[in-house]
């Protein structure tokens, strides 16, 4: 893993430097994912990364996860609150289409989370324009291959460095690199709302989906779960698609 490490951060180099960019960024949710990305850019880019903290809506035990992450690596970080701008964006959403009457409150909660995920986005790339960095992804193999993850929002980065890696396999990266173990063992959650986890949401967990991309026996149940999320997500881990040239 050491060896992988080392071959990652040669990696990140060679893709700012053939963009002919400066360095790196990436937003850090106080998850185990962007931590690891975190460290990862700040030994690869010393005095040119940079961690975006992005409150929104969140729980501030996620704030002061993201702060630990911050203080193991010594990155530069900047926190930029985007409650307000996303209460203004979305009321005004839910105001035109409520005087339309076609207001779906069913899916508003979901459209509330993935409006987050994309504010962060932008946010993320006006930084990066501003020095001149590319910003990195923190989606892993079970997030990818599921598309456990919001399209053109943490889905839209320019490089994805983990997406070959299990959680296993990120969680052990994570204790190489000196992540704050507390950061490592929390359970996985996006943030999405009170008491969301990614696996509840999922219905299977992520030492199943791991075993399943390294070709293990599982449960029948998860299996089912598992390719019928890779299926229904393939459109995620597509570019937007063009007809053919008539």
């Amino acid at each position: 893993m050491e060896q992988k490490i080392e071959k990652l951060i040669a990696w990140l180099r060679e893709q700012v430097h053939n963009a002919g960019l400066n360095g790196a960024v990436v937003g850090i949710s106080g998850g185990i994912d962007s931590a690891v990305v975190t460290h990862l850019i700040k030994r690869a880019f010393p005095n040119d990364s940079l961690g975006l903290i992005m409150p929104c809506k969140s729980n501030p035990k996620d704030k002061e996860d993201a702060l630990k992450v911050v203080a193991s690596c010594g990155i530069k970080h900047l926190e930029i609150d985007l409650t307000e701008t996303h209460q203004t964006l979305f009321r005004e959403i839910e105001k035109q289409l409520k005087e339309k009457g076609e207001w779906n409150e069913e899916a508003a909660k979901l459209g509330d989370a993935n409006t987050r995920a994309r504010l962060r986005m932008t946010t993320l790339y006006a930084v990066a324009n501003n020095y001149g960095y590319l910003v990195v992804g923190t989606d892993n193999a079970a997030e990818w291959h599921t598309g456990y993850f919001t399209k053109y929002g943490d889905g839209g980065v320019d490089l994805v460095p983990l997406v070959h890696f299990t959680k296993g396999e990120v969680r052990e990266m994570a204790r190489i690199l000196g992540v704050p173990e507390e950061i490592i063992t929390k359970a996985p959650s996006a943030g999405l709302w009170e008491g969301q986890t990614d696996e509840s949401e999922m219905g299977t967990t992520y030492e199943m989906i791991d075993k399943y991309l390294k070709g293990e026996d599982i449960p029948e149940k998860d299996r089912q779960i598992i390719e019928r999320l890779h299926n229904r997500s393939h459109h995620k881990r597509q570019l937007a698609i063009a007809p053919p040239k008539f």
